[in-house]
C-alpha cells in the first residue's frame, strides 16, 4: 500500500486541481453568457428606437417646409449610431464610450427634431406622430433598464475573474476584465425628447 501512496496523493492533487480549474472556467463561461444575453438586449432597445426614429421621420418629411438640417441632423446620427458594433466577448472602456457617444448623438438629434416639431401645429396633432411619440419614450425608459441589467450581469463576472486566485488562472483560459456600460453625462434619466405639447411640459430634475 506505502508503494503507491505517492501515486493515490498525485492523483488526488490532480483531480482536484482539474475541478478547482474546471470550476473557474466554467463558471466565467456561465457569466460571459449572461453578459451577452443583457448585451443583446441593449442592443434590442436600440434598434426598437431606431427603428421608430425612421417611421417619424418619415412623418416628419411629409410637413411642408419642414427643416431639411434638422431631419438629415437626425438621419445621419442614426446611421453613425447603427454603424459602432461591439462584440460582448471582449468589450472594452474604449468600444462603450464610443457606442455612448453616438447613441447620445442620436438623443440630442432628436430632441432638436421635435422640438423644432413645435412651430408645425398639423404635426403636434398627427395621430401617427403622436403614437411614435408615445412609444419613443416608452423605450427610451427600456434602453435604460436594458443599460442597468447589462451591468448587473457585468459585475458578477468582473467579481469572479478579478478575486485571488482565480486572476492568476482566468487569464489563462481567455477571461478579462468586462466594461461596465459607464453612462455618458446625462444619461441617467431617459432622454428628454418633450412628448407633452400645448400646455403640458416636463420638468427635468
Amino acid at each position: 500500500m506505502k508503494k503507491f501512496l505517492p501515486w493515490i496523493i498525485v492523483a488526488a492533487v490532480v483531480l482536484i486541481g482539474y475541478n478547482y480549474f474546471k470550476g473557474i472556467n466554467n463558471t466565467a463561461v456561465k457569466l460571459e453568457q449572461n453578459i451577452e444575453e443583457a448585451w443583446g438586449n441593449v442592443q434590442t432597445t436600440y434598434q426598437r428606437r431606431n427603428d421608430l426614429i425612421g417611421n417619424l421621420v418619415k412623418t416628419v418629411e411629409g410637413a411642408a417646409d419642414f427643416e431639411k438640417s434638422t431631419l438629415e441632423a437626425v438621419v445621419n446620427a442614426r446611421a453613425k449610431a447603427t454603424s459602432v458594433t461591439i462584440d460582448p466577448t471582449n468589450i472594452t472602456p474604449e468600444q462603450l464610450q464610443a457606442f455612448n457617444q453616438a447613441q447620445s448623438g442620436v438623443s440630442s438629434a432628436l430632441s432638436r427634431l421635435l422640438v423644432t416639431v413645435e412651430k408645425y401645429p398639423d404635426l403636434k396633432a398627427n395621430q401617427n406622430f403622436l403614437k411614435l411619440q408615445d412609444e419613443l419614450a416608452s423605450t427610451e425608459n427600456q434602453i435604460l433598464t436594458a443599460r442597468t441589467r447589462f451591468n448587473e450581469a457585468v459585475k458578477p463576472y468582473n467579481n469572479h475573474v478579478k478575486v485571488f486566485p482565480n486572476n492568476i488562472f482566468a487569464g489563462w483560459f481567455g477571461f478579462k476584465e468586462k466594461a461596465y456600460f459607464d453612462a455618458v453625462e446625462g444619461a441617467e434619466k431617459p432622454v428628454e425628447v418633450e412628448f407633452d405639447f400645448g400646455n403640458k411640459s416636463e420638468d427635468t430634475k
